[in-house]
Parts: C-alpha cells; structure tokens; sequence
C-alpha cells in the first residue's frame, strides 16, 4: 500500500484532480466526504455543533445549514478553532480506519485532505499538492460556489498559506491553466505515485 497525501487550497481545483486519480485507478479518500457523513442528520456531532453554535444551523428538515455554520464558525479565531475540535478527531479517526482497510494491497491510496498547519500527513510518505493563484481561486469561488468575494478571501485568510502549501510538496501540480493541460500533469504525477515507497499504516495526523 502506497499512501500519498493529496491537498490544496479552497477553489484550488484539488477535488478535480482527486477524481482523475480516482479514474485512473487510486483508492481516494476523500475528507470532506467523511465530514459530510459524520454530520448528517440526527448523527452525535451535529448536536454537538447545535450545542456551541446555535440552533438556527439546523434547517427545518434537521439536516445542517452549512452556509449558515460557516458564517458562524469563520467569524473569529475562537469559533474556528472550536469547530475544528468537534471535527477533526472524528475525521482523522475515520481516515485512518479508511486507510487500514487497505494495508497489505498494491493499492495507491490518496488522502484527500484540506491541510490546516503547516505540517505533512502522518501515514503518508508524499504530498502533493494543488496549486493555483490566489485570484484565481477567488474568482472560480465567486463565480462557481456563489460566494461573494469578502466570503471567498476570509475562507482563504483561514487557510494556511500558498507559500506554506508549495514549501510541504513533493509533487506541484499547477491548476492555472486548461484541463487538457491538467490532465497531462495528473498522469505525470500518477506514474510518479508508483515509485513512492510503501506507507506504514499510521493514523493521519492532520484533517
């Protein structure tokens, strides 16, 4: 088992190249996937963000407003790093137990994770990284997600930094241009990915 981190920031274009991994034959696991399933509706830790941040992020039907927590949960430091400590242990738990199914296979796993310090994926022996400039990730935010350009550019303030990001790569894969282009750097990087040494199976240690 070959386990290779895979992240970039918010508008990057990292779920793009997480499906063309996926179609040319990686196990991707995909974190904001686990999130979604974790707070579903009438799970433990969507009462849990209820509890800390109100109510009125539940929508009539009990599913979760996620706008309406993001809103919330962005305003300041304090609330982010709360809302970080409701998720991302049962995240990082639910990865690794993704991970583990895996060991003792040829498979290629990809971790598809949004990195929030600046340090590597345990587990992993690589990462690549998606990159693309700040501007660009904004404008594809405003004018694909329907956010306004304040929304956009304090999601990014949030994140750690491109520089942060590129400084942590292996592998760059430069998602500026067109996706003839982008095709061509995924299959460059997925024939890398099989000379990567073996992983141990090691919990992720950042989500």
């Amino acid at each position: 088992m070959i386990v290779v981190g895979l992240t970039g920031g918010i508008g990057s274009g990292k779920s793009t190249v997480a499906r063309m991994l996926a179609r040319r034959g990686a196990v991707v696991i995909d974190a904001d996937v686990i999130v979604h399933e974790l707070q579903r509706t009438g799970s433990p830790m969507l009462g849990v963000l209820a509890e800390r941040f109100g109510v009125e992020i539940i929508k009539p039907d009990g599913s979760l407003d996620r706008t309406r927590l993001a809103a919330i949960a962005f305003a300041d430091d304090v609330a982010v790093n709360d809302l970080n400590a409701i998720v991302h242990p049962a995240v990082r738990a639910e990865l690794a137990a993704r991970v583990l199914t895996n060991v003792g296979t040829t498979k290629i796993v990809v971790l598809d994770v949004p990195l929030v310090t600046g340090g590597r994926l345990d587990g992993t022996t690589a990462l690549v990284v998606v990159d693309t400039p700040v501007e660009t990730a904004i404008e594809r935010l405003v004018s694909r997600r329907g956010m306004s350009e304040d929304d956009a550019r304090a999601r990014l303030a949030r994140q750690i930094t491109r520089e942060e990001r590129l400084a942590l790569a292996d592998r760059v894969i430069d998602n500026s241009g067109d996706l003839a282009s982008l095709e061509r750097q995924v299959d460059d990087v997925w024939a890398w990915m099989h000379t990567v040494p073996p992983s141990d199976a090691a919990p992720p240690g950042d989500a």
